[in-house]
């Protein structure tokens, strides 16, 4: 099987559009540099599992992201369209992370990917009923097409999905991602 390669989603932390759900207790600036730090690690993460990576991005030219995080970057924009159709542009054999999860580690990302040497799919819970991870073998555009995102049935659905298709999925660890000023209560280097 080709190695899948690993796409980042992001967005550029513009104040008042990063981490929207965070500005209540953070206010624009420091959501967006609460994000900053979130992406950061997730690239630092990504390049230490040795697995190639992209970062799918939104909310600023690729030049932005490459400048910020390293020339070295392959960066591809997520394009129009809901989150569906951004998923749908990716293609199989691939693994799909966000960008707002303080729990990743390298051995998490190179766990989903030798999982997938043999299982044909492979999902991370996030503690608050979604994923921080989907790896797939091959195109998965039936778990993204008139799904309810930010949910906290997400994840149960995407299972019920993949079974539905006789697949049966490979669960990672369940990791929490940040979406509240509570969730980073265990991750004080991430406040702004």
């Amino acid at each position: 099987m080709t190695e899948p390669l690993i796409s980042i989603f992001c967005r550029w932390p513009t104040p008042g559009e990063a981490k929207t759900r965070l500005i209540p207790g953070f206010g624009p600036e420091g959501a967006a540099a609460i994000y900053t730090k979130l992406l950061a690690h997730t690239v630092e993460v990504a390049r230490a599992s040795g697995i190639a990576f992209e970062l799918r991005v939104t909310g600023a030219p690729p030049t932005h992201f490459r400048e910020a995080l390293g020339q070295d970057l392959r960066v591809v924009e997520q394009g129009d369209g809901d989150l569906t159709a951004k998923l749908s542009r990716v293609s199989a054999p691939a693994i799909v992370i966000g960008s707002d999860c303080p729990g990743l580690i390298p051995q998490v990302l190179i766990a989903a990917r030798d999982t997938l040497q043999t299982d044909p799919m492979v999902i991370g819970p996030a503690s608050d009923g979604g994923y921080y991870l989907l790896g797939y073998k091959e195109s998965a555009d039936f778990a993204f097409t008139d799904m309810e995102w930010s949910t906290d049935t997400v994840f149960a659905e995407t299972l019920k999905r993949f079974v539905a298709q006789g697949i049966r999925p490979a669960v990672l660890p369940e990791l929490s991602d940040v979406d509240t000023a509570a969730d980073l209560e265990q991750w004080p280097e991430f406040l702004p």
